[in-house]
């Protein structure tokens, strides 16, 4: 009897994309599709138990063992470093992690610079590079409305489209770095279940170069 490989899904539209390439894959769990509330799915057959979770909570189950493996955005993964194993960009949601501010910004070097972000690691790790003084606001949502209102000179956040930015009267200064979902492991699992999940990796591979 194998022993079951556990599988964190970012819920939402994203996690959906995801399920799809593992079904196709050859790694189905016909359960998910059903329309109901529940949160595990298991296929006994092929020793596969899926589960939503939220976006950013998959590093912590995988990270922490409640996940075997899981797909997670690198924002997620740059802003909170978890302790696990990257092992493959499925070149979903894809976007960028980059900086915007008002159209007729001019960054004074002279003076602090005031950056709205949730994700202030990212903003820290990336202003440190540049040897660049900043201010770190931390806020949740609505960061385009920061600079709008003079709370911030620049934002920090995830742009797929640029739209949102531009009804806003603000414009991409700098891309930080490209953005897509990638399949993570926990170590231990790595080492114990190692079979399971190369081959859950290989086949996936295969489906990400043949989309």
């Amino acid at each position: 009897m194998k022993t079951m490989l556990n599988i964190a899904l970012p819920k939402g539209r994203l996690g959906e994309k995801v399920y799809s390439i593992f079904e196709k894959a050859g790694f189905p769990c016909p359960s998910i599709k059903e329309n109901n509330r529940k949160l595990i799915f298991e296929n006994e057959e092929l020793a596969l138990r899926y589960f939503w979770v939220k976006p950013s909570d998959v590093a912590i189950y995988v990270e922490r063992g409640a996940a075997d493996i899981g797909v997670a955005g690198k924002d997620i993964l740059l802003e909170y470093e978890p302790d696990i194993y990257e092992l493959l960009d499925l070149n979903l949601g894809k976007c960028r992690m980059a900086v915007a501010a008002k159209a007729d910004f001019r960054d004074n070097p002279q003076k602090t610079l005031r950056v709205a972000t949730k994700f202030t690691n990212i903003a820290k790790n990336y202003y440190t590079s540049l040897g660049r003084d900043i201010d770190i606001i931390h806020l949740n949502g609505s960061i385009e409305i920061a600079p709008i209102l003079g709370l911030s000179d620049v934002i920090v956040d995830i742009v797929e489209t640029g739209t949102t930015l531009k009804e806003n009267n603000l414009t991409v200064r700098e891309t930080i770095v490209p953005i897509s979902a990638r399949l993570i492991s926990n170590k231990a699992s790595f080492k114990f279940k190692n079979e399971q999940i190369e081959q859950v990796m290989e086949k996936l591979i295969s489906e990400v170069e043949n989309d």
